[in-house]
């Protein structure tokens, strides 16, 4: 079992501290409001939390938790620290550091006073590069040690929901952490490992993105949640009733499928879609934030793509896939056809690999190149070799995933610009010749 320091005994630090207490580590929170530290050390809790006092009364009588205002004291007594303490928005909107700052400068001048292995660990919200850029620095200059040698550096999001904190704690849905040593990670694998869930040990900044994703996603299915019934209720129907029916779909509508990041979408149904049903709400005289963002941001995502191959230099690139995805030859709406004819607009010369498309020009089907409005001369833009492809190109851009072509892609990364829009490996990061559109 571990010893643990708390700081900050708000929503989440309480929390913490109690169900580490329960689950048989030693814990002691810190705070500088004598109200809280009076309230836990009598066994009761300074917030409402559905089951928290008898859990914080059980283990306050166990002797596994109590509360102090002395810093040197619970860094000499345990062997790791929470940092839990509140990340208000700061006046122009960026995460406010005041108390993460402030409670890093104390533990880091107890940690000058302290030889043994110790561990600080950030479970307060706090943006990428915070740990790196903010919290290491000021661990450091307090305690003239360096981070990952003289102490232990961690960063370990929580997913707690208010009223139902305890059964998250218990029952998580996703558990992540970043650790720069060894020392770290062990602890922070002791804590979890016997929860039930995966662990993903990443890097310090991975993790706090995690957080900030998780947090902002929900946001944004809450407002889309909104502006469907919105619209629904404008057209005479219940809102809620259609957002039930959409959320029983687990294979297409509720699933990983579509999460995650790359290439702009198309083909012939979710660009018109959209449209329709935000002019639809034009129509109602309903706002459509998300609809409108949604058509912005897809937009942008094509431009993002032909940027890259601009800023290349390139004059002549090929293109791995056309079809708006692999596995057909359907064009329609595809915005790696949109991306080649804006490429081919200035100048560039683009060659096309798309076996599936080039199968129904050789077959002569009536229907080759079916969608495709906006490539001139597509058939003769068609070439049947990926080697051919990659030798006579100057630069090469992966738009569709097929297994069969990745080895020679990334042997093409090493001689020339490959723009990756769609990952054709998850180790490959960009560097070098490589680009990925978001990694």
């Amino acid at each position: 079992m571990a010893r643990i320091s708390v700081f900050g005994i708000g929503y989440v630090g309480v929390v913490s501290a109690a169900c580490l207490a329960k689950d048989g580590h030693q814990v002691i929170a810190v705070d500088v409001d004598p109200g809280k530290i009076a309230a836990i050390n009598s066994g009761k809790s300074p917030i409402v939390e559905n089951g928290l006092d008898p859990l914080i009364a059980q283990v306050v009588a166990e002797g596994k938790l109590t509360a102090t205002d002395d810093v040197q004291y619970a860094i000499d007594n345990s062997d790791a620290s929470f940092i839990a303490v509140g990340t208000p928005s700061a006046p122009d909107g960026s995460v406010g550091l005041k108390y993460v700052t402030a409670v890093c400068e104390n533990i880091g001048k107890a940690l000058a006073n302290k030889d043994s292995n110790h561990s600080v660990v950030i479970r307060s919200t706090i943006v990428p590069g915070s740990c790196e850029n903010t919290c290491i620095p000021t661990l450091e200059k307090a305690s003239g040690k360096k981070a990952g040698e003289g102490f232990g550096v961690g960063y370990y999001p929580e997913f707690l929901r208010e009223s139902t904190a305890i059964e998250d704690y218990y029952d998580p849905g996703l558990i992540v952490f970043g650790a720069l040593d060894d020392y770290t990670t062990e602890i922070l694998t002791e804590l979890n490992q016997d929860l039930g869930c995966k662990i993903h040990v990443v890097d310090l900044r991975t993790a706090e993105m995690v957080k900030y994703t998780s947090n902002t996603w929900r946001a944004v299915k809450v407002t889309f949640a909104n502006e469907i019934g919105n619209i629904a209720k404008a057209s005479g129907l219940d809102g809620q009733t259609v957002m039930e029916i959409l959320c029983s779909d687990k294979k297409v509508n509720i699933s990983s499928y579509f999460m995650r990041p790359g290439f702009a979408f198309g083909g012939s149904c979710l660009p018109k879609d959209v449209r329709a049903l935000r002019h639809l709400a034009a129509e109602l005289d309903t706002p459509a934030h998300i609809l409108n963002a949604v058509l912005e941001a897809n937009e942008s995502q094509i431009k993002r793509a032909e940027t890259m191959v601009l800023a290349s230099g390139a004059k002549k690139v090929g293109f791995v896939g056309i079809s708006f995805k692999p596995g057909t030859d359907d064009m329609r709406e595809s915005p790696l056809a949109e991306l080649a004819a804006r490429l081919i607009a200035q100048g560039v010369q683009v060659e096309i690999f798309d076996p599936f498309v080039f199968e129904a020009y050789a077959n002569a089907n009536s229907t080759a190149g079916r969608g495709n409005d906006v490539i001139p001369d597509l058939a003769d833009r068609m070439v049947e070799s990926l080697d051919a492809l990659i030798d006579e190109s100057g630069a090469v851009l992966v738009g569709n995933f097929y297994g069969e072509t990745v080895q020679k892609l990334e042997e093409a990364a090493k001689t020339r610009p490959v723009f990756d829009l769609t990952r054709l490996n998850r180790k490959m990061v960009s560097g070098g010749n490589y680009e990925g559109i978001c990694w």
